[in-house]
């Protein structure tokens, strides 16, 4: 991903379809006006990869930004890539074909080019994950056949929950979206999900925000004469995730898009994958066997 020139520069997926490099995040963007506003910044800035999830709860505001940008800009709606999500008390094969419907209803689309099964092991199918997940993997292919949805992925599932959706899944997943950025690597996930077709996309690339003060990040951001979230976004790059940056602040929005004009040099690619996040205020990468939701 180092040649690529913009962030819509397009990466085929294992089914075909194409997704931009860099797509726009929108976890922890409130619904309403903050939600619109925003989304629609993005998309005049030039992002034309907008990923949002039903448990952010901002779909709707989401989904009229993307509507109105459609209409007043003259923007194909085949130019834009939109993931969604189903969310963990949705996992049953009737709760998951609703929950698609619901999505689609909410973002005022026809289709989701791409969607995710947010967390493999919910609290409230934990007796019974395996089954609940291969139902709602059902929806989803069904609703993947009518043309509702593009591709079919995954969202934090570790290898044990891969293998046992691949016993009975008949469309693959083309990705697997974790959570990756300076300091959280999961090599050997990534490199079994690529090993099975899978795209790695980067949720939380600068830490949720953590990682902009810390002090590798903004001596190395010093040395290229780069912001910390653009280098933390080119970290991603250069290790071949897609990642999603997410801001609310119209100047970061668009400047978060200027990633492609440097290189990390590999050595302090090195450095950057061993920053220790204590101190910080950054989230643990959860295990979801033993979250609580």
């Amino acid at each position: 991903m180092t040649n690529f020139k913009s962030v819509t520069t397009p990466i085929t997926l294992s089914n075909g379809i194409k997704i931009p490099c860099v797509g726009f995040g929108t976890w922890q963007t409130p619904d309403g006006d903050v939600a619109y506003s925003s989304v629609m910044a993005a998309l005049e800035y030039g992002y034309r990869h907008i990923d949002t999830a039903t448990a952010y709860g901002n779909e709707e505001s989401v989904g009229r930004a993307i509507n109105d940008f459609l209409k007043k800009s003259g923007v194909k709606r085949e130019e834009l890539f939109i993931t969604t999500k189903l969310w963990n008390k949705h996992h049953s094969y009737e709760l998951a074909t609703k929950a698609i419907d619901e999505s689609l209803r909410m973002l005022g689309l026809e289709y989701i080019d791409l969607y995710l099964v947010h967390w493999p092991n919910p609290v409230m199918f934990r007796d019974h994950w395996k089954e609940a997940n291969r139902e709602s993997w059902k929806a989803m292919e069904e609703a993947y056949e009518k043309g509702k949805l593009r591709a079919l992925g995954l969202s934090n599932f570790r290898q044990h929950h891969i293998d046992e959706l691949l016993k009975t899944a008949k469309v693959k997943p083309v990705m697997n979206q974790i959570k990756l950025c300076p300091g959280i690597c999961q090599d050997e996930l990534v490199a079994y999900s690529r090993s099975l077709g899978m795209a790695i996309e980067a949720y939380s690339p600068m830490g949720t925000g953590g990682l902009l003060g810390e002090k590798t990040i903004t001596d190395l951001s010093a040395k290229y004469s780069v912001t910390p979230a653009q280098l933390c976004i080119r970290y991603s790059l250069q290790k071949g995730y897609i990642p999603l940056p997410k801001s609310v602040t119209p100047e970061r929005i668009k400047a978060n898009m200027d990633v492609f004009g440097f290189e990390i040099e590999a050595e302090d690619i090195k450095v950057m994958d061993t920053i220790s996040h204590e101190g910080l205020g950054i989230s643990p990468n959860r295990d979801p066997d033993t979250t609580n939701f």
